[in-house]
């Protein structure tokens, strides 16, 4: 895999403060039931890094002690790590909103057979990657048979009142299938309802529309295509100053496997860990016993987050798009 830090070091992206934190994103391992070509972690069946249950456990204390009101749960695929339920029961205790980005076909592997019901029992938001309303073009990103995986999860979910105004919020994900910025989310979020519906009966609350980072396995196949100057290129021209108040990092904290943190789940994916005033690289229990630093860590790929309409893990950044993901 071509290395792409050396390439988005050294940046003229502005400087950026953490205005609060509200959201602790936690990485719950890089294990994957899939191996996506646009996958920004680098996960798949392969991946060994698992978080243990003593960093599970300081996750909960910090929760608890900061009064952090979301508890954002990724991988990989978060579901396989052995400590994923009891995280969410006892965040969801503590009154916590959980989030779990799945993939929808865990759903369907050993092991998983109650994930859906155990999901819906405790009032968890599912934040599910879907790429296209096209089976031909899913399939292309993600592997044979994920589309028609993909849709019977979806089906599943819906029978349990997700996306139905039940009170368990179902999102979709959408990135790009190449170097381009996605199309404007709220028209894109229409045609999903409209063909998801007309074809196979499922609704969803919203979708977000997601800039593809150009980083491990994406970024990789970039500068092995030659793409990866005009992509940047892109997302440079495309900058839109006013995506910069909203951006996920200012009221986020990312969190690896192993408990090191970050300003985001890209910059963990790059290895640049989050600035203290010390020389100590940061580690969640360090949230137990101090303020957290104000200063964010920027590089180029920062602006993959605020090109065209902005992009962040709830989705797009610009206004109308904006006023979607917060009322979700």
């Amino acid at each position: 895999m071509h290395p792409t830090l050396p390439l988005l070091a050294a940046t003229d992206f502005p400087p950026l403060a953490r205005e609060r934190l509200d959201t602790l994103q936690v990485n719950l391992g890089y294990r994957c039931n899939q191996s996506c070509v646009h996958c920004h972690v680098g996960a798949s069946p392969q991946r060994t890094e698992q978080m243990d249950g003593d960093t599970a456990d300081l996750v909960l204390q910090v929760l608890a002690q900061r009064r952090i009101g979301t508890l954002d749960l990724t991988g990989g695929a978060p579901e396989l790590n052995a400590h994923f339920r009891r995280l969410v029961a006892g965040a969801r205790a503590l009154g916590v909103r959980v989030i779990d980005r799945c993939n929808l076909t865990i759903l369907f592997e050993p092991g998983q057979e109650d994930l859906a019901e155990f999901l819906a029992a405790h009032g968890v938001e599912v934040t599910a990657s879907l790429p296209c309303y096209s089976p031909a073009n899913v399939d292309r990103q993600r592997g044979d048979g994920v589309f028609d995986k993909s849709i019977a999860a979806l089906q599943r979910l819906n029978a349990l009142g997700y996306g139905r105004g039940s009170g368990l919020v179902l999102n979709l994900v959408y990135n790009p299938q190449g170097p381009s910025l996605p199309p404007p989310q709220a028209a894109l979020e229409a045609d999903y309802k409209r063909e998801l519906k007309a074809h196979f009966g499922i609704e969803f609350d919203h979708l977000f529309a997601l800039t593809n980072m150009p980083i491990q396995r994406f970024g990789s196949t970039l500068v092995s295509k030659g793409q990866f100057a005009g992509y940047m290129a892109l997302l440079k021209s495309s900058f839109r100053a006013d995506n910069l108040a909203t951006v996920m990092c200012r009221s986020l904290v990312s969190v690896d496997h192993e408990g090191w943190l970050y300003d985001c789940d890209f910059n963990q994916m790059l290895d640049l860990p989050a600035q203290t005033d010390g020389t100590a690289r940061p580690h969640l229990r360090d949230l137990l016993t101090g303020a957290w630093p104000r200063a964010i860590r920027v590089a180029d790929h920062c602006y993959g987050c605020t090109a065209g309409q902005g992009s962040s893990c709830g989705g797009a950044l610009a206004d109308g798009a904006r006023a979607a993901a917060k009322a979700a």
